[in-house]
């Protein structure tokens, strides 16, 4: 039984079609990765998986069973949750408190104690300034809140849009260390990323999006020594 499997999919806004014909699939407790160039489709395909946008054509299937039919919120309860682009954290609400609103889904509300403690474990530093407000935060420390955020939903399925877009090095290195550490401890993960070769260091297998079609999937050693895609994305 596949993890999270999507078949033929293809999806749009309005009347102009984004993606086209997508099937792909991740497997339990690996980080897979979606590559490709701004515009290219990715976001478009995490945000059908959570239900945001509607699928025109195609089938997700999740544990085995579709979630076609499912709203975002029924999406969630069963372990899907997405980092949105930009990270949409609430700004004048506190470090906890936001913490606090991801856990409300009524799968988390039993585990609130362990989740909280294990964000803590990840990003000690969001426990010592739990009273801060989130706006007053640097974009690396909302990223990180922004995941722990996540991590309280409870998901067995975490899913990342663009989580290293306009931060530091030094920080996208922590961030990508968290992201190995939160597959180690059980999490599968679902990366939509630019950062190409900071993710296929970190993957276990990525597909290659262009013009909303997949060109190219392997595993990360194969994607690393693709001759194409050194070129086209690593200046190689």
């Amino acid at each position: 039984m596949s993890f999270l499997k999507i078949d033929n999919l293809s999806a749009g806004y309005g009347n102009l079609d984004v993606i086209f014909d997508i099937t792909m699939e991740v497997d339990e407790n690996k980080i897979v990765t979606i590559l490709g160039s701004n515009g290219a489709g990715k976001s478009t395909i995490l945000k059908i998986i959570c239900g945001i946008l509607k699928l025109k054509g195609g089938e997700i299937s999740f544990l085995g069973k579709s979630i076609n039919e499912l709203s975002t919120r029924e999406r969630v309860n069963k372990g899907i949750t997405l980092v949105p682009e930009g990270r949409l954290l609430f700004p004048y609400l506190s470090v906890l408190d936001n913490l606090r609103v991801g856990a409300m889904p009524r799968r988390a509300k039993p585990h609130f104690q362990d989740n909280l403690a294990r964000v803590h474990d990840l990003f000690p530093w969001l426990h010592e300034r739990e009273r801060q407000s989130a706006g007053t935060l640097s974009g690396g420390e909302q990223q990180m809140l922004a995941i722990g955020r996540a991590l309280m939903a409870h998901p067995s399925l975490l899913m990342l849009d663009e989580p290293s877009l306009g931060l530091a090095p030094i920080v996208v290195k922590e961030l990508f260390e968290s992201i190995v550490e939160i597959n180690k401890q059980g999490t599968t993960v679902f990366l939509c990323e630019q950062n190409v070769y900071k993710s296929l260091q970190i993957c276990h297998s990525g597909y290659v999006l262009e013009n909303g079609k997949i060109i190219l999937t392997g595993n990360s050693s194969e994607l690393l020594a693709n001759t194409e895609l050194k070129k086209a994305y690593l200046g190689l």
